[in-house]
């Protein structure tokens, strides 16, 4: 399966918040969205980890392929990263937003990280055409911070485990917006064929509508391409 950039692709370079963390808004990612929706309907999505809130499957090998051609030329101008190193991709799935709002664990119910290292980062390849929401970044009322990196973490997940027994921690549901632990710096809608490049330890999370979550259903439901990415260091 072959894939190619849309003929009309658009990469629009912002900055999240006070940190400036960088993000990428690229539109008309691939040239036929369609044909990547086809394919994940005919594959068995399932539960997949306990902190993603729906159902997972693999994505085809040759996406990991379409991403390393898309945005190898960018690593170093937008994320201070090697060009010529090697890409790893501990995940590239297909996703399918579904649990019921009242069944989410804490963790689930406030922004997250997917990693604190320096040289990841995560994309989320929106393949939905419904109102289901985009993606949120926020700020760490307590500490001030908008990412989370090695220096940060400890500090950060001892004040979480605090902060966790507070009653007005997290209401329920999914967050969407401000809440009394977090504040929202940013957000970018979702939008068919429109993917988001993003630093995997910044504070983010899906915009979700606890009152409307989507339904387990490729066609009808919130279906995205999510990956996360290794930049490793070129041999010497």
């Amino acid at each position: 399966m072959l894939i190619q950039p849309g003929p009309g692709i658009r990469v629009q370079a912002r900055t999240i918040g006070e940190e400036g963390a960088p993000l990428l808004v690229i539109d008309q990612a691939v040239a036929d969205p369609d044909r990547l929706v086809r394919k994940a309907a005919r594959g068995h999505f399932t539960p997949q980890g306990a902190m993603f809130p729906g159902l997972r499957l693999r994505a085809p090998l040759s996406y990991e392929a379409f991403l390393e051609r898309l945005l190898r030329p960018l690593l170093a101008s937008h994320f201070g990263l090697p060009a010529q190193g090697g890409l790893r991709f501990p995940m590239c799935h297909y996703s399918l937003v579904s649990q019921p709002p009242e069944t989410l664990a804490f963790l689930q119910r406030i922004p997250h990280i997917d990693s604190a290292a320096a040289n990841g980062l995560a994309t989320v390849h929106y393949l939905f055409r419904g109102d289901w929401g985009g993606t949120a970044f926020y700020r760490h009322r307590a500490t001030g911070y908008e990412s989370v990196d090695q220096a940060r973490h400890a500090a950060y997940f001892a004040t979480l485990q605090d902060e966790s027994r507070r009653e007005d921690a997290a209401g329920p549901g999914y967050i969407r917006g401000d809440s009394p632990l977090f504040e929202r710096i940013d957000g970018v809608e979702g939008a068919y064929n429109r993917m988001l490049v993003y630093r995997r330890n910044s504070l983010h999370s899906g915009d979700i509508d606890s009152a409307r979550v989507p339904p387990a259903d490729v066609q009808a439901g919130r279906l995205s391409i999510n990956s996360f990415i290794d930049v490793l260091e070129p041999a010497a």
